[in-house]
């Protein structure tokens, strides 16, 4: 065979090569790798590749599967750093690029040789052949590198020809088959009990039953949903873990796809809204969807039988009622390490995004009041709470008709739970069983270097703070990076939505700070815990703290009331417990709208709201609080910690800040911290009868 100059050339560059490498564990690369397209260069007719590898021994196998129904399989065996083997051409199918006029000599042969590179991460397999083109035959020397990821779960396939001397480089980005494989659909922004609900409820109710061993459902959700991240965080999935979506399109479908998860149905009453409630809780115990008598068709076509029928069981019943007859029914049977408030809208809404994941737990399902004055109702609520695991889930949000957030969030404490709202959380059965990538490090951003001296100037300093969680607000909005800003992680996403929480960190920009909340493992009311319990609570806090890299905490307690009408304050016991419990923290924040309690200790200080920033503020109006807040406290350095409602854009913020006069500097929170340590101007303040 005669090569080409450019040929010729090429083999020469690959004689040049180091030396091959020793083989690494050879068994990494055994088995099905199919591809990612979004990742991977184009195929024309075929559309896409997969290649099998085995290993036996120091030979293997590479076969490279071209297409799906209409396939071409190219197959070749031989040992690494041994000879040059070859290989008969039997079809002129030339694979990657059959749009192009080239074919293969049928009736010649392939020579090849393999090798292992880059500490065996990679197999290269050299080889020479004739392509035929319009004029005739042309030697070809050709590469294919298959190089494992460090993680192992991807492999990319790159293909290099003397004959193509530009364009992109033809790679293809594999992974091993059955990985990463899932199904996404998009839900209809009506969640009227007359309207959508229905299909939404039953859809949700499939997805906990798709995904209790194994995330296999996304679904994107409204773009005014609460939870403002369905879409990038389903673009993240798919562009950064390698994941592949197939798009479901009908409630049909989705059952037919995930009819193996099924075991039967559900029946609701759209007369008696709580039915649907009670019907959540049975299908995670049966393993059934929740339909309502309009859709028994649908569940039957599939030959699914029913599980329970609700319609008319709890006519003229009050809510106590029904979920004293459920509790009855099924809590024996119900998990203990979660329960679940399907709480929120009322009425004829309701918006139970976080319902999949109670369904693939086992969880009790209710919206009882904690309010004491619904005796019945808040008998009950203390029941059930009182008999789950200490430090267990509180799952979901209260009901806005029946009591308020800092009602549900003191019972709860009461009881030592964690409560992680809110009831529209989306996608939690599919993001809790997607780990954080293989060795994926928490890495808060910091604006201190170690050993230096700071000494704050007399100014103002102001500290941004965007509580609710990354995922619900201003994260999303403009702005964000123009100015420093601390924004409250929610802590238990390390193990609840890991590769979720991975996301955030991994988009944050140098001016985005991590602050840990809210006042435990989860959100709790730290005067309300008991007091044999505090120290398991921060020690659970302390962990999380650490493993995230969140050395500023923050509190809030609404146990006594609200800040107007009640008292926010911390106690000395609970703020010594802190200091004790925690000894890498750096420091301490406190409240929601402005609180009044202050420490200092070891130089890591206690500092609470002085602003309350809420989305509807003028800009003019809330620049003049600020300087007004200056005003009174004149002493310098004056540290003044600025609560932003999550609704506001930082954009607006920044607008806001501009306007204040040089006397101001707005600093990271952790430094913030650090000048408030070194030079403490506020007054020592605990929480006073």
């Amino acid at each position: 065979m005669t090569l080409t100059r450019s040929a010729l050339l090429f083999t020469i560059l690959m004689l040049l090569d180091p030396s091959p490498s020793r083989a690494g564990d050879n068994a990494a690369f055994a088995g099905r790798w199919t591809m990612v397209p979004e990742k991977s260069s184009d195929i024309d007719l075929f559309g896409t590749v997969a290649v099998d590898i085995s290993v036996k021994g120091p030979a293997v196998t590479i076969v490279d599967v071209w297409g799906r129904g209409r396939q071409f399989r190219d197959s070749v065996a031989l040992t690494p750093g041994g000879a040059e083997v070859r290989i008969p051409v039997t079809s002129r199918v030339f694979p990657s690029n059959v749009f192009m006029g080239l074919m293969m000599e049928r009736g010649g042969a392939r020579r090849a040789a393999g090798s292992w590179r880059d500490s065996g991460m990679t197999l290269r397999i050299d080889e020479r052949y004739t392509l035929r083109g319009s004029q005739g035959g042309t030697g070809v020397t050709a590469r294919r590198s298959y190089t494992i990821s460090q993680d192992g779960e991807t492999m990319t396939y790159a293909i290099e020809r003397s004959t193509r001397r530009g364009g992109p480089p033809v790679r293809f980005i594999l992974k091993r088959e059955g990985t990463a494989s899932a199904w996404m659909m998009r839900l209809d922004d009506d969640w009227t009990i007359d309207g959508k609900l229905p299909v939404n409820a039953f859809l949700i109710s499939l997805q906990g039953l798709a995904n209790t061993n194994a995330p296999r459902l996304y679904f994107v959700y409204p773009e005014n949903w609460d939870f403002l991240y369905t879409p990038t965080v389903l673009d993240y999935y798919r562009d950064r873990r390698n994941y592949t979506f197939a798009e479901l399109k009908t409630p049909e479908s989705a059952l037919r796809t995930f009819r193996d998860a099924v075991k039967g149905y559900i029946v609701w009453d759209k007369v008696v809204r709580t039915s649907l409630i009670v019907a959540f809780t049975v299908a995670g115990l049966e393993r059934g969807i929740v339909v309502t008598g309009d859709q028994i068709p649908l569940a039957e076509s599939e030959g699914l039988k029913c599980l329970a029928d609700f319609r008319g069981k709890f006519a003229g019943m009050k809510d106590a009622e029904i979920y004293a007859w459920a509790y009855n029914e099924y809590w024996k049977r119900c998990s203990r390490d979660y329960v679940l408030w399907m709480g929120g809208e009322s009425g004829k809404i309701m918006k139970p995004g976080v319902a999949d994941f109670g369904i693939a737990r086992g969880a009790f399902f209710t919206d009882l009041s904690t309010l004491p004055g619904d005796s019945a109702e808040y008998r009950l609520a203390d029941r059930i709470m009182g008999e789950m695991k200490p430090l267990s889930m509180v799952m979901g949000w209260h009901s806005y008709a029946k009591d308020k957030e800092r009602d549900f969030v003191t019972l709860a404490s009461h009881h030592a739970l964690r409560v992680e709202g809110l009831h529209t959380l989306p996608n939690m059965s599919f993001s809790s069983l997607t780990p954080a990538s293989r060795g994926f490090v928490w890495k808060n951003s910091s604006s201190i270097v170690p050993g230096k001296q700071y000494v704050p100037e007399k100014k103002t300093y102001i500290a941004l703070v965007q509580t609710d969680g990354m995922g619900l607000g201003a994260w999303f909005k403009p702005g964000r990076g123009s100015i420093p800003c601390a924004w409250e992680v929610t802590m238990n996403w390390q193990w609840l939505a890991p590769a979720m929480l991975e996301y955030f960190y991994g988009m944050a920009t140098p001016n985005d700070y991590f602050v840990g909340g809210l006042s435990g493992p989860g959100y709790m009311y730290p005067k309300a815990i008991p007091p044999s319990m505090l120290p398991k609570v921060i020690a659970m806090t302390r962990t999380m703290t650490r493993a995230l890299d969140l050395p500023v905490f923050e509190f809030m307690d609404y146990s006594e009331g609200a800040t107007v009408e009640g008292n926010s304050d911390l106690t000395k016991e609970v703020v010594d417990a802190y200091y004790a419990g925690m000894p890498e923290a750096t420091g301490f924040i406190n409240g929601y709208a402005p609180s009044y309690t202050f420490a200092v200790k070891d130089g890591k200080p206690l500092i609470s709201y002085d602003y309350y920033l809420s989305e509807t503020r003028p800009e003019a109006d809330a620049a003049a609080d600020l300087e007004e807040l200056a005003a009174v406290n004149a002493r310098r350095p004056y540290f003044l910690l600025v609560h932003i409602r999550e609704y506001s854009a930082l954009q607006r913020t920044k607008n806001i800040i501009d306007r204040l006069g040089p006397g101001f500097e707005v600093v990271p929170l952790d430094m913030f911290i650090k000048l408030a340590g070194e030079a403490p101007t506020f007054q020592e303040r605990f929480r006073t009868e």
